[in-house]
């Protein structure tokens, strides 16, 4: 079972449309680090990096 990212806090939603940090494609959602960012990207890549723990309160294994 990978990383499941609890992002249903408002904090979540950018106030812009612009390209995911990891895959390139639009989205409105950021990270905790307040990069733009879609939460399942954000999953796949903590699933592909085990040795990086996930930054911030948002996140549940």
């Amino acid at each position: 079972m990978g990383v499941a990212l609890d992002w249903t806090s408002g904090s979540h939603w950018g106030g812009s449309h612009e390209p995911c940090v990891i895959c390139g494609e639009l989205t409105f959602l950021v990270s905790d680090r307040g990069r733009p960012c879609h939460k399942e990207c954000a999953e796949r890549w903590y699933d592909a990096h085990p040795h990086v723990e996930p930054f911030g309160p948002h996140w549940r294994t």
